[in-house]
């Protein structure tokens, strides 16, 4: 498949870029946490709406998947890098 070979490097790229951003010190904070789907795709939309501030790309998107005892959950957090302490002066 023509281009195939120059999406995959490119792919793995971004995915180094991601890796090497994130291996920072931080935490993730969740945002929403529901286990209704309806519910979560409107909450992440009014999200995208109304907060302009947030970084999507520092965005993690979980799925974990039910089974017959635990219902399925969906989780949106937002890497929040660690601060780093001023000297005193």
């Amino acid at each position: 498949m023509p281009g195939q070979r120059k999406r995959k490097r490119q792919h793995e790229a971004s995915r180094q870029q991601a890796a090497a951003r994130f291996a920072e010190a931080g935490h993730w904070d969740v945002l929403i946490e529901t286990q209704d789907e309806l519910d979560w795709r409107a909450q992440v939309r009014r999200l995208r709406a109304e907060n302009q501030q947030i970084d999507w790309a520092a965005v993690r998107i979980d799925t974990f998947c039910g089974r017959m005892l635990q219902p399925t959950t969906y989780r949106l957090s937002l890497f929040v890098p660690a601060e780093i302490p001023s000297e005193p002066a």
